[in-house]
C-alpha cells in the first residue's frame, strides 16, 4: 500500500471510528439532558463552563456557542477559579464542568464550594461514578467504548462527543427560547450576517443630492441629464405629490433613442411603469435578494405611502459589507 492509500486508511478509520461512537449519544438523550436544559433556561446568571486540558479547549467553543445563541455563558478555567477567579461565580449561576474522567483533583476543592453556595453543577463526563457526576445536579454522558486513537490516550471520540452535546444543549436552548435569526446578529453585529440583518434600507439608501429623480411632466432631456449626474443607472420618476410612477434607466434611453425619439420628448411614455422599488423597513439582506430576484443593480426607495424617500443599488449594499 503507498502512502497516499495508507493516510487516507488511517483517516477514514479515524471518522468510523468517532462517527460511530458519536451515533451512541443520541439513546443517552435522557431526563438528564432536559435536567440541564431546565437549570439553564431557569437561570438568572450566567452559564460558567469549565474544563482542563482538551475538555478546556472544547469548553471555550460551548461557552462562545451558549453566548450567542440567547444563553449568557462564560469559560472559567480550573486552575484560575482556584487562585481567585472563583469569585467570578455569582449565586445565580449554573456551572457546567467538562472532565471526561470525571477525577479532575482541582474538583475536589471546587465540588464542595459550589455545593455551598448552592450554586448547581451540570456534569459533562465519561465517568458516571466519578465524584463529579456525583456531586452534579444532572450528568451528561459523553462515555466512549474506543477513541480514535490507536493509543487509546488523545481524546478524540471523546472529544468530538464532549462538542457535539454542547451543540445539542445551544441549540435545544435556542430553539425553546425562540431565539431567532435578528437576535443572532445583535451578538455578531461585525460580520456579514449582522450588516443583512440589522441594517434597514432607510440606513443605506441615497438621499439628498444623490438621489436622482424628475417629475413625470419633464422631458427625456432632464432625466438623462439626471442619469448622468448621478450616475445610479435609474432615475425615479415622481407625480406631483411626490410618489413613485415608474422609473427611467440606461436601457430606457437607449431605446427611446434606437426608435428614433428625441430628448425634447415629454418623458412620460419613456418611462418603465411602475418600476420596481424598495420598501424603506426592509432589512438590508431582504433588498439584496430582491434585487438579485428581479436581475436590476438598483430602485428607488420608497415609504408605507409610495412617496419617494431615497435610492439604493447593489455597490451600497457591497460597501457595507452586504453581499
Amino acid at each position: 500500500m503507498d502512502n497516499a492509500s495508507t493516510l487516507l486508511t488511517f483517516a477514514r478509520e479515524t471518522l468510523e471510528i468517532e462517527l460511530a461512537e458519536a451515533q451512541r449519544l443520541l439513546a443517552r438523550l435522557d431526563d438528564n439532558f432536559v435536567r440541564a436544559c431546565e437549570l439553564l433556561l431557569n437561570c438568572r446568571g450566567k452559564a460558567v463552563i469549565s474544563g482542563i486540558g482538551k475538555s478546556g479547549h472544547i469548553g471555550k467553543k460551548i461557552a462562545a456557542s451558549l453566548a450567542s445563541t440567547g444563553t449568557p455563558a462564560f469559560f472559567l478555567h480550573p486552575a484560575e477559579a482556584l487562585h481567585g477567579d472563583l469569585g467570578m461565580i455569582g449565586p445565580d449561576d449554573v456551572m457546567i464542568f467538562i472532565s471526561y474522567s470525571g477525577h479532575a483533583k482541582e474538583l475536589d476543592l471546587i465540588l464542595p464550594l459550589l455545593a455551598e453556595s448552592r450554586i448547581p453543577v451540570i456534569a459533562i463526563t465519561g465517568g458516571t461514578a466519578s465524584p463529579l457526576a456525583q456531586g452534579a445536579a444532572c450528568v451528561l454522558d459523553i462515555s466512549v467504548e474506543r477513541e480514535a486513537c490507536p493509543m487509546g490516550l488523545a481524546p478524540t471520540s471523546s472529544a468530538v462527543n464532549t462538542l457535539m452535546i454542547g451543540d445539542a444543549l445551544a441549540m435545544a436552548l435556542m430553539r425553546q427560547r425562540g431565539f431567532n435569526a435578528e437576535d443572532f446578529a445583535r451578538s455578531h453585529p461585525g460580520g456579514s450576517l449582522g450588516a443583512r440583518l440589522l441594517n434597514r434600507v432607510h440606513h443605506l439608501m441615497r438621499t439628498g443630492d444623490r438621489l436622482p429623480k424628475v417629475q413625470e411632466s419633464a422631458d427625456v432631456m432632464a432625466a438623462m441629464l439626471e442619469l448622468s449626474r448621478t450616475g445610479l443607472g435609474l432615475v425615479a420618476v415622481c407625480d406631483e405629490q411626490q410618489k413613485v410612477v415608474g422609473v427611467f434607466t440606461d436601457g430606457d434611453l437607449r431605446r427611446w433613442l434606437v426608435q428614433g425619439h428625441k430628448l425634447e420628448d415629454p418623458l412620460s411614455p419613456a418611462i418603465t411603469r411602475p418600476g420596481y422599488r424598495l420598501p424603506e423597513q426592509w432589512r438590508a439582506g431582504e433588498a439584496l435578494e430582491a434585487l438579485h430576484e428581479q436581475h436590476i443593480s438598483a430602485a428607488p426607495v420608497v415609504n408605507v405611502e409610495g412617496e419617494l424617500v431615497g435610492a439604493l443599488n447593489l455597490h451600497d449594499l457591497h460597501q457595507a459589507g452586504i453581499g
